[in-house]
């Protein structure tokens, strides 16, 4: 019964963190074109968002870890583990992001929600890296070199902005 309830949770934050990733990616999508700043600062604004949708995401895992925990009974950690908060998000940080030290390990039943975690971390920081290679592509050809010179390939750049690029 209790790994039916962890599978529940699992699929449950497995949601959540996605529907905080989205919204967070729409937000910063939207908020980009009325922002007046150079492309570099764009996408510190990018990145911004984005480590703002894993910072929910990993805080959002170490409540349940800590709830299932304390309250639901459906598991443990053992290793070097405190019991305090900071430990749970210690514990959901090095999980989320795929690091595993291995000095703090789930016991029982939370050892499912760990692995699911782990799983959606990788997923979330993917879909971040596609997001900000796309964000990438829209801003760079609004840089200009160290002359001045329009970044821009010649046939994108029209007459104006193909300045002193070979017109091969």
């Amino acid at each position: 019964m209790n790994m039916l309830i962890a599978m529940v949770i699992s699929t449950l934050l497995v949601f959540l963190s996605v529907m905080i990733h989205y919204e967070s990616l729409r937000v910063t999508d939207r908020l980009l074109p009325h922002i007046h700043i150079a492309p570099r600062l764009r996408m510190l604004v990018v990145i911004t968002g984005m480590f703002t949708a894993h910072t929910l995401e990993v805080w959002l895992h170490a409540v349940a870890f800590y709830v299932l925990a304390n309250h639901l009974n459906l598991g443990g950690f053992g290793g070097l583990f405190g019991a305090a908060f900071k430990d749970y998000l210690y514990f959901s940080t090095v999980t989320y992001t795929s690091l595993g030290f291995g000095d703090v390990y789930p016991v029982g039943d939370l050892r499912l929600i760990a692995g699911v975690e782990t799983l959606t971390g990788l997923l979330m920081i993917t879909w971040s890296a596609s997001y900000t290679y796309l964000a990438m592509e829209k801003f760079w050809p609004l840089h200009r070199d160290w002359n001045g010179y329009d970044r821009r390939r010649p046939q994108d750049a029209g007459s104006a902005g193909g300045r002193g690029m070979d017109k091969r």
